[in-house]
This record gives C-alpha cells, structure tokens and sequence, in this order.
C-alpha cells in the first residue's frame, strides 16, 4: 500500500489515550517506558543489526542442519558470546565467564547478551537497579527450555545405563547369572530370552538381558554397599573446612571403588548442568550479572510469554512494587527434537521455501534467540536523566481460549484484545497499526476474521514470522520491537508479503497490509496481538511517545 493510500485516525489520538489512562479512579498512574532493549535473532547479533535488517524486505532464515540434510528451514541465531566477555571481565572474577561458558545452555546466553545490550541505551540504568534493591524485578521466561542441555543429559544416561547393565549383566561380575548359565540356579520366572539361544536382530534382547540380570547380581549389591558406606561419611569441625574435606574423600574412595570393581561410572554421575539451566535460570543469571537483588522469575506462556512478562511488569510498577523491570523471552536454537516435535504437530513447513503468513499457509519455520527490555516508571526514570526508547506501552490484555492444546479460537483473542482495549481507554477507531501472530498456518486466516470483529478496515496490519522465523516465546518480542523500531523511525518496515502472493480468502477479509515496501506510520495507536500453544494470548497496546 503506499503512503498516500494510508488511513489516518484523528491528530489527537495518542494523546487523548494518553489524558485517558494517566488518571483513573482521579489518581494519577505511573506511565511506563522501554529505557533499554537488546535482541540475538537470526543474523541479528544485536538491536543495530535487527534495525539494519528489518529494513530490507528479505526473509533471514537458512537451512536446518540438524538431521543432516532436510527440507527444513529454520532462524538460527547469529551469537557469540564470546563478544560480552570483555563486560562480564570488568565486573567479576576471571572465572566467572568460564563458568557461565561450561555450564550455561544457550537461553542463558542469549538472554545475558540482550540484556547486557539493553544497558547501553541508559548506561546508569546499571547502578540505579543494584541501588533500588527490593524495586528492580527480572520476569525473563523461555518457551521451550534447555533443549540441548536435556537431550545431552538424556544420551548420556541412556549410553552409561547399558554400559552399567552390559557390565553387571555379564556372567564375570554377576554369580547368580554364572550360576544359572551352569545350571545351578533353576526356578527363576520371567526369565527374558537369552540372545545367545535367539536368531536375527539381537540388539534389544540383549539390552533386556542384561537389564535383567544386573538388578540380579549379588557383586552389584556388594558394591552399593561400599558406595553407601563412602556417601555416609560426616563432616566434623568448621563447616565449610569439614565440607571440603568431606568431598575430597568421597571423591578419592570413589575413585579405588572403581579401580576395585573395574566398573564403568555409574549411570547417576551424569552432569549437574540440567539443573543449572532450568526454566527460571535465564532470569536467574540476569539478576546475578546485573547484581538485581529483587524478584526474579520466568514467566512461561508459550508464544505469549514476552506480552505476559510485560503485563505483569507494568503491573508491578502501576502497583509501585517495582521502579524498573528486565523483561524478556529466550529460546534455544532450533534443535531436531524441536524441529521434529513442530513437524510432528502439523505446523511445519517442510518444501524448503520460505512459507509467509498469509499466504499459501504451508506451516511456520521454527527459529532461536532472545529479546530484553528495561522498563521502568516513565517520570521516575526521567526525573533520573534517562531517556525512553521506541513507544509507550500502555495495556496488556491476556486471556486463555480454554478450547485446543494448539487451534486457536475466536473468543480467546477477542477477550485479550478487549481488555487491552478498555484498559488503554482506548476506541477501535484509535488503532492505526496491528501486527499479527500469524504462523502461516491456517489459523491466519482465523486470526484476520478475528480480527476485523474488533477493529476497523482502516488498520495496516503487519506479519513478519516469514521473516525471522517462530520463536517460541522470542518471536512476540521480537515482533514488537519491529513494531516501536518503525514507530520510532516514522516508517513501519516492510514484510515479505506482497498483493500478488497474499492469500485470496484473507484478502476478501482486509485489504490494508504492510507488503514489500515500507510505508510511512499512520498517526494513532499501535497494537500486537500473540497467541501461545495451550491457547494463551497477550494483547499489547501502545502509543507514540509524547
């Protein structure tokens, strides 16, 4: 659409919304503002080259690797978390980046880098969060977890598991399978096939074999003994001297336990690393590097996950329980057990072309990587010199479809969106810009009719998953960055869609669509709709800042 063919709301729109929301019940609220934003997309390492990005009508996704060659194209972050070494140096002890780099999986990492980003902006917004104490809060969630971390932890359990069974299923380390194999043990049930008696794939016979007979083995239970006896030695003394010391010696009669037997490490000595990355510890490491001493949570709700942390932040600070709040999502790069599960679920896309929302409908493209803002109490934090970025948020609604684990419903997202509305004090006709959750997938089409029973045809709407791909809780911060980033530069960036490819259904529903050229923001609000599996949605509304 070009510029000329925009519809405009009343020069007035964002600051009657503005007067509407400042006072309700005649008591003045905190306005919020974004003092700080930081994002690791597909080839988007950081906000100059995500702005850089969105300019250009290109889609950033590139071939899954993952199960060797496939049809899949996925959004692999671009990261080096090696750049953030310098930062984290200044402040900690030379082990502390080490540590982070062995033990941290990459939502972790994704979301220190954002917010270490998100600093810049407002460099004393550092200090000022370590001196609020109780009134700097950090709600980071992730949708999906520590993937990596996970399925590492579950291989190598499942490897150290039949090593452990081969080695105590074997008749050198097991008397009663000896006993039996020569006949002198007789009377046994369910006893499995032996595979030296069977023909063909022998493979899983003798895993049950030797599962079998190591819960059987009396040496086993010889060592179990030894191994408890060592476990139930005692600190004596000065607890922290005693603990050491009591760690030193278990590790040393561990270790001539084993030389003993001869026996592989047991299947429970597998890393702690999945304890260390799990779902609250991206905001966990946050409130460490930041030295953030009040609340820090993950809020997780799939999709939505970024417009829920921003609701229950803004919240926080309406209530005056919080001066700033660090929010954001992060998720793992794209993994085969992820990019299977997608695919599995009938969401995928799998033709190795680039599937656009609203148009074929072919599925989405699975993508990484994380998004952090600061926000913070508007006239507190420029009383403090600071200066806010992007748009005002105004109103979060959420709701739940309480309908289907993943086929969105119509009044789910009309409640969201009618509680932003209300709580905004805002009008339909006050909407300028939407942008979609769009996943091209045919819930698209689900979402446009919902849509245009809240809002009128003269709203631009944006869809931008065909671009970078679906984070699973990222991709709504990141879309709402996209969405300030235009508002701010007085141009909303163009998207991948265009009138000829743009689906015929959808387009006898609205015709008013960012394509591939950018096109000047019409004055007025802007809105952003998500809707999370399980049926969970956030609406965000904003307004230009004033």
């Amino acid at each position: 659409m070009s510029p000329a063919e925009l519809p405009t709301s009343t020069a007035s729109a964002a600051k009657q919304a503005a007067r509407a929301i400042d006072h309700v019940g005649g008591a003045k609220q905190p306005r919020v503002g974004v003092f700080g934003w930081g994002i690791v997309a597909p080839k988007s390492p950081n906000m100059a080259a995500f702005a850089r990005n969105l300019a250009k009508s290109e889609s950033w996704l590139t071939p899954f690797e993952g199960f060797g060659p496939s049809n899949f194209l996925v959004g692999q972050p671009e990261f080096d978390f090696e750049h953030y070494k310098p930062w984290i140096d200044q402040r900690f002890a030379p082990r502390h980046y080490q540590n982070l780099k062995e033990k941290m999986d990459y939502p972790s990492l994704y979301a220190l880098g954002a917010f270490i980003q998100a600093l810049e902006q407002n460099p004393s917004l550092e200090k000022l969060m370590q001196e609020l104490g109780s009134q700097a809060h950090v709600y980071v969630g992730t949708g999906l977890g520590s993937v990596d971390t996970m399925y590492q932890s579950s291989v190598t359990l499942y490897i150290a598991q039949q090593r452990w069974n081969r080695f105590w299923g074997s008749k050198e380390n097991n008397s009663a399978l000896s006993a039996y194999l020569d006949g002198q043990l007789k009377g046994l049930e369910d006893v499995p096939l032996n595979p030296a008696d069977a023909e063909g794939d022998l493979a899983e016979l003798a895993l049950a074999w030797e599962a079998w007979w190591m819960e059987r083995s009396p040496e086993l239970r010889e060592y179990l003994d030894d191994a408890a006896a060592i476990d139930a030695l005692v600190m004596e003394g000065e607890v922290e001297h005693g603990k050491l010391h009591v760690l030193r010696e278990r590790g040393k009669r561990h270790a001539r336990l084993q030389e003993k037997w001869g026996a592989p490490e047991p299947p429970w000595k597998v890393s702690a690393n999945l304890i260390w990355n799990i779902h609250n510890t991206p905001a966990s490491q946050v409130s460490i590097v930041g030295r953030i001493t009040g609340l820090a949570f993950a809020p997780v709700a799939a999709c939505s996950t970024f417009g829920v942390a921003l609701r229950l932040a803004m919240q926080a600070i309406e209530r005056g329980e919080a001066k700033v709040v660090v929010v954001g999502a992060t998720d793992p790069p794209p993994h085969p057990l992820i990019v299977g599960s997608f695919y599995g679920a009938r969401v995928l896309s799998a033709s190795r072309q680039v599937s656009n929302p609203l148009t074929q409908l072919q599925g989405t493209h699975v993508a990484g990587g994380s998004v952090v803002w600061i926000v913070g109490d508007m006239e507190y934090l420029e009383s403090k010199g600071m200066t806010p970025l992007g748009m005002e948020p105004i109103a979060v609604g959420v709701s739940s479809d309480a309908h289907h684990i993943i086929t969105p419903s119509i009044p789910g997202p009309q409640a969201a969106i009618r509680q932003a509305l209300e709580e905004a004090h805002a009008t339909p006709q006050q909407i300028a810009t939407w942008d979609l959750h769009a996943t091209a997938t045919p819930g698209d089409y689900a979402e446009i009719s919902t849509l245009r029973t809240m809002l009128p045809e003269t709203v631009m709407v944006t869809a931008r998953k065909g671009t970078f791909g679906h984070g699973m809780s990222a991709g709504g911060g990141w879309e709402l960055t996209a969405q300030y980033l235009g508002y701010a530069s007085g141009h909303l960036f163009p998207t991948l869609l265009t009138e000829q490819t743009l689906n015929p259904a959808i387009a006898g529903i609205h015709g008013q669509f960012v394509f591939a050229d950018s096109c000047v923001a019409a004055e007025g609000l802007a809105g952003k709709l998500s809707s999370g599996i399980g049926g969970i949605n956030a609406c965000v509304i904003s307004r230009p800042l004033t």
